[in-house]
């Protein structure tokens, strides 16, 4: 298994958030976490990627306990909040070389081709501040390819995006699990994926706000 999560109990303002929530992805998978808004989505997303230790419970990295293998699993796994989480004020080539510089890898050469996939020809040099809502979203996605990242976690990757942009999201979301990858997701949209799609309901988890 990849990630492999055992008994996370978590709660907030007083409410359990999700409790008893034990999973484990592996290779070539798909999940998408689902739930009412406040339901903890997000917040389970930030413990995975050790963005937030307020719960109890375990989380494994391929068999090793999360905090001891901490260097390999940032290494691996590339997350993707809400914000589009790039410099608006830099080009979208610049933002991609400074992800790149900020992670190790010497894979520059691919940040044009890559750009190209995400429908960004053309738009190297632009400030980001000139460009729309979903292209500063593709930048951001962009930065998964470029990432190396065996598992993507990705917090509303569909927001700001065209119907187009949608469909070829999913389908680069598909290719990434097929080719030996994974993917966790949170979204509001139906999802239509030539893949297997498991799913987590943190509504069921959850217990009745305190009154």
């Amino acid at each position: 298994m990849m990630l492999e999560l055992k008994s996370l109990y978590c709660e907030r303002d007083e409410r359990i958030l999700f409790q008893n929530l034990s999973f484990s992805v592996a290779e070539n998978e798909v999940w998408q976490i689902q739930g009412s808004n406040g339901s903890g989505k997000t917040t389970l997303l930030r413990i995975l990627c050790g963005l937030n230790d307020e719960y109890s419970g375990s989380i494994y990295w391929h068999g090793v306990e999360n905090r001891k293998a901490r260097h390999e699993f940032n290494r691996d796994v590339f997350y993707l909040g809400h914000a589009p989480a790039i410099n608006k004020t830099l080009t979208p080539k610049e933002n991609l070389s400074w992800f790149c510089a900020s992670r190790g890898l010497k894979n520059s050469a691919q940040i044009k081709p890559v750009l190209n996939k995400f429908n960004l020809y053309g738009y190297d040099d632009l400030p980001c501040y000139l460009m729309s809502a979903g292209q500063q979203r593709r930048v951001s996605l962009a930065r998964m390819l470029l990432s190396q990242a065996r598992l993507w976690i990705i917090d509303e990757p569909f927001t700001a995006l065209d119907k187009q942009g949608v469909a070829e999201l999913e389908a680069l979301l598909c290719e990434h699990a097929k080719q030996g990858g994974a993917v966790i997701l949170t979204t509001h949209h139906d999802l239509h994926m030539n893949c297997p799609i498991q799913v987590i309901d943190l509504d069921a988890l959850s217990t009745p706000e305190t009154v």
